[in-house]
């Protein structure tokens, strides 16, 4: 696997302060895997939720269409099981639940062994002026960067 896949959730960090990450599988069918390898998925507005029988799901992600896959193609938007240890589980069960936080998908990558992987993240919602106060922070670091190049020059 020559080819890297690197799918991004680029809204997270803007959004969301991040917490505790996990690494998680993900349960796939042929034609979805494929069309991971091919980077035609996005999970920008996708999330994690618990079921009845405490199994986690990745909620809202999109997996294109495999362009080969004919009658035996994929639902594009549909709920895939994530796989995590038990002791994991029960540890973000237990977070959402408590402290009403959220759990949201940073990254899909295919690992060296070539499963595909989501890196997930407990994450708690930003307010407007957490938001304003990031976008500040961004402003005054390109400045510093620009002033730092003119100065070198």
């Amino acid at each position: 696997m020559n080819k890297r896949v690197n799918i991004i959730n680029k809204k997270a960090k803007f959004e969301y302060t991040l917490m505790d990450q996990f690494s998680a599988g993900i349960v796939l069918t042929g034609t979805e895997i494929k069309s991971i390898r091919a980077n035609k998925a996005s999970i920008s507005e996708s999330f994690c939720e618990f079921n009845n029988y405490g199994e986690l799901f990745i909620i809202n992600m999109f997996i294109d269409e495999y362009s080969y896959g004919n009658q035996f193609n994929h639902k594009t938007r549909s709920q895939r099981k994530l796989l995590l240890n038990k002791t994991e589980l029960n540890k973000l069960y237990k977070e959402v639940k408590n402290t009403g936080l959220t759990i949201i998908p940073l990254k899909v990558f295919i690992n060296e062994k070539g499963y595909a992987k989501v890196l997930i993240s407990l994450a708690k919602g930003k307010k407007i002026y957490d938001k304003r106060e990031s976008i500040k922070k961004r402003e005054n670091k390109i400045q510093l960067d620009r002033i730092k190049k003119e100065n070198n020059n």
